[in-house]
């Protein structure tokens, strides 16, 4: 991944090396002694996520084999974070499943950030910091967002409005709610966007998100603040997968910005999209790793020492 707090902490990365056997089989080699060592294993749920989970699984398991003192999984973007509850028949709760698989490999402790739910964190038999960007985020908007005190922040749907209106209110701002409904009673009837709460017209919105998959959502609420009158439109979002959707695409949406964390490498993204800018976390990751290897709390990184200026000096 391109956010390495390794750099930040001042430690070289252990090396190691991982292989596929002819069939697929993953095989890993840690080239150097952990017996006896507090381990930090970075590894973020992206791209090819079913290799990346049994990589990690199994660097633990070698870990844990060779007798370290501490293991402890540091998962900026949490794999199968959004199957986190049974809502229909038969459908499994996947999330439980990656937290029993941890444990079992022999993770002490997990290191993760903005999970789709909270909830997810009492699937774990051992400790969880579930860290946020939302002071990051915060930082951003009032460093870089043109007119942000004449803006409104947007949830473009339900079960974004805790997170949204947390942060307007440590911004002083109004929020806005969307509901996202189809337009007409059959299954294939065109979905659309309602506002049901807050005026956006002639106001910065600035929508907020934990996670960009498919991009439907953020495609209906750009353009649903556009055509309910907001100036400018400038969305955040802590994860940004963009699994299903082409970065042209996002070029052409009636977005000013579109900014996610490196939780995920954008690199490549970046290339393909003039409007996404992403927001370094390693600063948060780094501090929690050096915190927690040294006994300190971490409680501070949940405040305003996270937003960018007491991290900056780190």
């Amino acid at each position: 991944m391109d956010c390495n707090p390794s750099r930040r902490l001042g430690m070289p990365l252990t090396p190691c090396t991982v292989k596929n056997f002819s069939n697929g089989e993953i095989n890993v080699k840690i080239s150097e002694s952990v017996r006896d060592e507090d381990v930090f294993i970075i590894q973020s749920g992206c791209a090819d996520v079913n290799d990346n989970l049994m990589e990690l699984l199994i660097l633990i398991s070698a870990c844990k084999g060779a007798s370290a003192r501490r293991i402890t999984a540091v998962i900026p973007c949490y794999p199968y974070a959004r199957m986190d509850k049974k809502d229909m028949s038969r459908a499994p709760i996947t999330a439980k499943l990656v937290a029993n698989m941890l444990a079992v490999a022999g993770c002490d402790h997990v290191i993760t950030m903005d999970l789709h739910a909270n909830q997810i964190q009492g699937f774990f038999d051992f400790p969880v910091d579930n860290l946020y960007s939302e002071p990051l985020m915060i930082s951003y908007i009032k460093r870089n967002i043109e007119g942000w005190k004449n803006g409104i922040v947007v949830s473009p749907d339900a079960g974004g409005a805790k997170r949204v209106t947390a942060i307007a209110d440590k911004l002083g701002l109004e929020f806005a709610l969307f509901h996202r409904k189809r337009d007409g009673k059959t299954e294939d009837a065109p979905e659309k966007m309602e506002l049901l709460v807050g005026d956006v017209k002639g106001k910065v919105a600035i929508i907020v998100d934990d996670m960009i998959d498919t991009g439907k959502t953020l495609t209906l609420a750009a353009r649903s603040l556009k055509e309910n009158g907001a100036k400018a439109v400038h969305a955040l979002i802590s994860h940004g997968l963009f699994s299903e959707i082409s970065m042209g695409v996002i070029d052409n949406l009636p977005l000013d910005t579109l900014v996610v964390t490196n939780t995920i490498p954008q690199d490549d993204h970046k290339s393909h999209c003039s409007k996404l800018i992403t927001i370094d976390i390693s600063t948060i990751i780094s501090e929690s790793i050096r915190r927690t290897h040294n006994g300190e709390s971490i409680s501070l990184l949940f405040g305003d020492y996270a937003d960018g200026g007491g991290l900056n000096s780190y």
